[in-house]
């Protein structure tokens, strides 16, 4: 839930606002506003009806605000980023860059946001009948916004994911089990249940002329089971880098020279690889059989043309190990984190004997494991993915195996 207008900053956390959460601040206003009316302790007019129930529906929200920030700065103190905070149709959701690193660490995530909410409710309750006392429209708003507080942390405290309950459920099972994919698996399927139960429940109602309650409890089972989908996926992709071997998805992005060769060979390769194949191919050089070394455009860019025919590709040669290089037999997951703290746009892939024999390039990757989900891309989106070196349809694998290292998933990298 990343897309919305950002309005402030609160902690150096930007508060966004994605356009769903205006339909339900219309909604939450003239619900607010219709209880105004019905209260016949308090005879407002109807313009001071709507506004009252503007101003309780802004509260509501700034209590959901405050429930997110309570789970944010808890992470904070981890040294969790948190890239921000939206307001959405279903209240609000704060974006992390990464889990906590350990199961206390992110049970204490959780709970931090039910636990603000609980101690607003209880807070508010308390000081109805003084609300009250000051002005008995004021301890109306006092009581609906205390009562909402508890309801908002005790429905967070259900056990299944995506609520902060699955949460703590994941946390406890992967401090017991040591498992962290166990916790997540036990959370998404509570959160199933949960799920079917909360659109069973909606139908009925439905059924049975409770239509808005009946409504907003299936739009809250559907969230939860795509939620729940998102999980799994999320799980699969893991387990996919982690079995996914690199020489799976190696391709062989280089071509090999002589040192022996000419300058002027050099600048007629390239000639004709931007007419025919386009431009980028590494290029290795040998001798006799040996691996020497790899050359780029410098020379061509540096050296007058008349040297061209005289000097040799041997006289230019950098070191092979200036590429960033990955073992073939080495899991996908590390090539993932590689290219991305490399900055590299592809990687030599070296055989077990420490040899070349491929490469391998984000666009390359990301098919493999798209197809191993079963997804077969059109060449188009496959040229395009090539075109700007990025991973086919926007496949977020580097935050997949950052969350892997993170949590202990997978553990440390070979930097050769």
């Amino acid at each position: 839930m990343n897309d919305g207008w950002q309005i402030l900053k609160i902690g150096g956390i930007p508060l966004k606002v994605h356009p769903s959460w205006f339909v339900i601040l219309l909604l939450a206003t003239s619900a607010f506003a219709q209880h105004y009316g019905l209260n016949t302790k308090i005879a407002v007019p109807v313009v001071w009806q709507w506004g009252l129930g503007f101003v309780t529906a802004l509260l509501l929200f700034v209590s959901v605000l405050l429930h997110e920030l309570g789970h944010s700065f808890v992470a904070m103190a981890q040294g969790v980023k948190v890239r921000s905070i939206t307001l959405f149709l279903l209240g609000g959701v704060a974006s992390v860059e990464r889990e906590s690193s350990t199961a206390m660490g992110a049970l204490r995530v959780a709970a931090a946001g039910p636990a603000v909410s609980l101690v607003l409710g209880f807070a508010l309750m308390a000081n109805v009948h003084n609300a009250a006392h000051i002005a008995p429209v004021l301890g109306d708003m006092v009581a609906q916004l205390g009562s909402l507080n508890l309801v908002l942390g005790l429905f967070n405290l259900l056990p299944g994911l995506p609520l902060d309950g699955g949460l703590i459920v994941k946390a406890l099972v992967w401090q017991v089990s040591g498992s962290q994919r166990r916790g997540i698996e036990v959370a998404n399927a509570c959160g199933r249940v949960l799920a079917l139960l909360a659109m069973g429940l909606g139908t009925l109602l439905l059924v049975r002329g409770a239509g808005l309650s009946g409504a907003w409890l299936i739009l809250l089972g559907w969230f939860g089971l795509g939620a729940a989908r998102n999980q799994y996926q999320l799980l699969t992709l893991q387990t996919i880098l982690k079995q996914l071997r690199v020489r799976e998805a190696a391709g062989r992005r280089y071509r090999v020279l002589d040192v022996k060769d000419s300058l002027r060979q050099l600048s007629q390769l390239r000639i004709g690889e931007a007419k025919e194949l386009g431009q980028g191919d590494w290029l290795l050089v040998c001798d006799q059989g040996r691996w020497k070394g790899v050359i780029d455009d410098e020379p061509l860019q540096q050296l007058p043309v008349q040297r061209w025919d005289t000097d040799r590709i041997g006289d230019h040669l950098k070191p092979l190990s200036s590429l960033a290089s990955i073992s073939e037999n080495a899991p996908l997951w590390q090539a993932v984190q590689q290219l991305e703290e490399s900055k590299a746009t592809r990687l030599l892939v070296l055989s077990a004997a420490g040899l070349p024999c491929g490469t391998l390039e984000r666009p390359e990757l990301g098919a493999v494991v798209l197809a191993k989900l079963g997804l077969k891309l059109p060449t188009p989106l496959m040229e395009m993915a090539r075109r700007q070196n990025t991973y086919p349809l926007g496949l977020g694998l580097p935050q997949v195996v950052r969350t892997m290292v993170a949590t202990g998933d997978v553990a440390g990298i070979d930097p050769s």
